[in-house]
C-alpha cells in the first residue's frame, strides 16, 4: 500500500511539475522566437530603409548612372554592408554596388516597380535565378520630389537572422531539458519528504488500531502533514483515556458484583443456617431471639443495599424532587451528633461538632441533607481506628460548608478522582473487613449537585482525609 501511495504521489507530482515545465518553456519559447524573429526582421528592415534613403540623397540630382555614381554605390556598399541595385522606371536593374553581379539587364517585379513609380517604398524577399540565398530587400524611389527616375534596392542575407532565431530556440531547448532534470530532482526530493511522514503515520495508525493507544507519532513538520500527525497523536491521547476509563469502569462493574454477591451471599447463607437449625428444631428457646434478631438485621442490611441502587438510578435519571426549605444548621448538627457519638464511642473515638455563630439558614431538602451528612461521617466513623472525627459549619460566601475531617486510613491520589464512582471502594485492600458496596459517596454527589452545591476531598495516605460539602444558604429568592 505505502508503495502504491509513493509511486502514486511520485507520477502525479513529476508528470505535473514536468508538463508545467514543457507547457511553460514551449509556450514562452514559442513567443520569443516569434516576437524575436519579427523585432530583428523590423529592426533590419528599418535599418535597410534608412541607408536606401541615404545613398537616394547622394545620387537623386543625377538621372544617369555613370562612374561617379558608380564609385559611390560601391562605398555605399562597403560602408553598409549591403547590395545596392539601382533600376530604371520599367524595372530594368541598370547599376550594381559590386561589378561581379550578372543582374545588370533583368527587371525587379512589376509590383515592387509600380510601387516606386508612385512613390512609395516596398519590402520583400529576393528569391530569383542567380541568388544564392534569399535575401531581405527594400526598396525606395529614386529622385527627388515628384521626379521619379526609378528605384534603388538594398537587400542583404536572411541567414543571419535565421540563425539568431536558430539559437534562440536551441537556447530555450536546452532551458527545457534543464528544468526537466530539475523538476525530476525537485519531485523525488518532494515525493519523500512527503511519503516519508506518511509512511511513519501509517505504521502508526495500524499500531493504534491494533491496541496501542500509547503509540504517538514523532514528526517535526509546520504543514498539513504535521497537523495531520497532531490530529492522530491527540485521537491517540483521548482513545487511551478512553481505554483507561473503560477499564477502570470494568473493573469497577466487576468489583460491584462481587461486592453485591458477597453482600446478598452473606446474609441469605446466615439466615439459610438460621431457619433450617429453627426448622430442624436445633435451637431451643432461649437462644431463639438472637437468632430472629441475627435475620431480622441481616434482611435490613439487604434493604439499604437495595434503597441505595434504587436511589442512585433515580438521581441518575432526574426522578427525585426535592422538597427544600431553610433549614437551621447548628439545630441539625446538633441533631446528628446525637446520633454517631455512640457509633464513635464504641469504637473508642473522639466525635465533635462546631457550628459558627449566626450561621445563616441553608436552603436544603431535610431528608436529603440529613442522608448527605449521615453518608460522609459514616465512612469516616468506618475508616478510623483511632484519633477523631469533626464536623465544622461555616459560611463561605453564599454557601455554607460542611468541612468532615478524621484520622483515618485516607484516600490515596489514585483513588481521589474515582471514590464519586458508583460502586467504586477506595483502599480496598486496607479495608477488606469495612462492610459497602461503594454506593454512599455516589449517592452524596448526586445529592449534592441536585441542591447546586459541590462536593471535594482533600486527603493523602496518612493520615486522615477532609471532605468538604458546600450548599447554598437561603436567599431571598428562595
Amino acid at each position: 500500500m505505502l508503495r502504491t501511495i509513493n509511486k502514486s504521489i511520485f507520477r502525479r507530482l513529476l508528470f505535473s511539475y514536468l508538463l508545467t515545465v514543457l507547457l511553460g518553456l514551449g509556450v514562452v519559447g514559442l513567443l520569443i522566437s516569434f516576437f524575436a524573429k519579427g523585432y530583428i526582421y523590423d529592426s533590419k528592415k528599418e535599418e535597410l530603409l534608412r541607408k536606401a534613403k541615404k545613398v537616394n540623397l547622394a545620387i537623386q540630382e543625377t538621372q544617369t548612372i555613370d562612374s561617379t555614381v558608380e564609385s559611390m554605390l560601391v562605398f555605399f556598399d562597403q560602408t553598409f554592408d549591403s547590395r545596392i541595385w539601382i533600376f530604371d522606371g520599367n524595372g530594368k536593374i541598370i547599376a550594381t554596388s559590386t561589378k561581379d553581379e550578372v543582374f545588370i539587364g533583368k527587371s525587379v517585379a512589376m509590383s515592387i516597380a509600380k510601387k516606386v513609380t508612385r512613390g512609395e517604398t516596398a519590402v520583400s524577399e529576393l528569391s530569383f535565378e542567380g541568388l544564392t540565398q534569399p535575401m531581405l530587400s527594400v526598396t525606395v524611389p529614386w529622385g527627388k520630389d515628384n521626379r521619379i527616375y526609378g528605384g534603388i534596392v538594398l537587400h542583404a542575407p536572411v541567414n543571419g537572422i535565421n540563425e539568431t532565431v536558430s539559437q534562440i530556440r536551441e537556447t530555450i531547448l536546452w532551458g527545457t531539458l534543464i528544468g526537466v532534470l530539475i523538476s525530476t530532482a525537485m519531485v523525488s526530493y518532494l515525493s519523500w519528504s512527503i511519503s516519508r511522514p506518511l509512511q511513519a503515520i501509517d505504521r502508526a495508525a495500524s499500531e493504534i488500531g491494533l491496541g496501542n493507544y500509547a503509540k504517538r507519532i514523532e514528526i517535526d513538520a509546520a504543514d498539513e502533514i504535521g497537523d495531520l500527525a497532531q490530529t492522530i497523536n491527540s485521537m491517540a491521547g483521548k482513545l487511551e483515556l478512553t481505554e483507561r476509563e473503560r477499564s477502570k469502569a470494568e473493573q469497577i462493574r466487576n468489583d460491584f458484583l462481587a461486592n453485591v454477591s458477597h453482600e446478598l451471599r452473606t446474609p441469605l447463607t446466615a439466615m439459610q443456617g438460621f431457619l433450617e437449625a429453627l426448622q430442624d428444631g436445633l435451637i431451643d428457646e432461649d437462644r431463639r431471639q438472637s437468632y430472629y434478631d441475627v435475620m431480622v438485621q441481616e434482611t435490613l442490611h439487604m434493604n439499604r443495599l437495595l434503597d441505595d441502587i434504587t436511589m442512585l438510578n433515580k438521581l441518575k435519571n432526574d426522578e427525585i424532587a426535592l422538597s427544600r426549605h431553610p433549614v437551621d444548621v447548628c439545630s441539625f448538627l446538633r441533631n446528628m451528633a446525637l446520633k454517631f457519638e455512640a457509633i464513635a464511642l464504641a469504637k473508642r473515638l473522639e466525635f465533635r461538632v462546631d457550628c459558627a455563630e449566626g450561621l445563616p439558614p441553608v436552603f436544603a431538602d431535610l431528608d436529603r441533607l440529613e442522608q448527605i451528612v449521615s453518608n460522609v461521617v459514616n465512612n469516616a466513623i468506618k475508616f478510623t481506628e483511632r484519633g477523631h472525627v469533626r464536623v465544622v459549619a461555616r459560611q463561605d460566601g453564599a454557601f455554607v460548608e460542611f468541612e468532615v475531617t478524621d484520622t483515618g486510613i485516607g484516600i490515596s491520589a489514585a483513588d481521589q478522582e474515582f471514590i464519586w464512582e458508583r460502586f467504586f471502594k477506595a483502599d480496598r485492600g486496607r479495608a477488606k473487613n469495612q462492610k459497602g458496596t461503594g454506593l454512599g459517596l455516589a449517592i452524596v454527589k448526586e445529592l449534592v449537585e441536585l441542591h447546586g452545591g459541590t462536593v471535594a476531598v482533600e486527603s493523602g495516605p496518612d493520615p486522615g482525609a477532609t471532605f468538604r460539602i458546600r450548599l447554598p444558604i437561603q436567599s431571598s429568592k428562595n
